[in-house]
């Protein structure tokens, strides 16, 4: 079976390229990922390749730069549900790094953003590959990709207090300044008039 492949990008399409080894063209299927960081056409690349061969599409090829990349989509076909394109689809939104930390803190979400992978799947991934070595090397937590949900920069005030200024002829720019400039300074309490009023005062300054 092939291992590796160093030879020049000869064709770069939506799922696989042809590396040109002495005037061989090999057919490696890659990620997404992969085929955007690929060097140049006409320059060399080095592909770590896991090859797989099925009665239906025989002899398959599929390339990584790095050698971590190889056996993460090694370990995921490990598990039950997780063929060659859910592997590749993890692996296009998650680096082998990001996916040991998101398996390291239980993060389905993470996993889950992949193409063609469900809640269920994810978390049977990230429960299967516990304690698997994915990368050599210690993990980095990170934080979770499930971040609470953002506190609006403004209460509804501002908006009205804006579009009163504008009503008046003050660019929208201007008029956006001021008006959260008093929201900060008069707090979440303040009602539309008196963002208005602090407003103009700002603006004759």
């Amino acid at each position: 079976m092939i291992g590796r492949l160093r030879g020049a990008v000869a064709e770069v399409g939506e799922e696989e390229a042809l590396i040109d080894v002495m005037g061989v063209g090999y057919v490696v299927r890659c990620g997404a990922r992969t085929l955007q960081r690929l060097p140049a056409l006409g320059e060399e690349a080095l592909l770590h390749i896991e090859s797989q061969w099925s009665e239906s599409a025989g002899l398959r090829l599929y390339g990584f730069l790095a050698r971590d990349e190889r056996r993460a989509f090694v370990l995921l076909q490990a598990i039950q549900g997780v063929g060659p394109k859910a592997a590749m689809a993890v692996l296009d939104v998650l680096s082998p790094a990001e996916l040991a930390s998101a398996v390291a803190r239980e993060d389905k979400a993470a996993v889950g953003r992949a193409n063609g992978v469900g809640p269920k799947l994810a978390l049977r991934i990230v429960t299967e590959l516990k304690d698997k070595p994915i990368i050599d090397g210690p993990v980095f937590m990170g934080a979770p990709t499930t971040a609470a949900p953002a506190t609006p920069a403004k209460a509804a005030p501002t908006g009205d207090a804006v579009a009163a200024l504008m009503g008046l002829g003050v660019a929208e720019v201007n008029a956006r300044r001021v008006i959260e400039a008093a929201a900060d300074r008069l707090g979440e309490e303040a009602t539309v008039q008196q963002l208005i009023k602090a407003g103009l005062q700002e603006l004759g300054r």
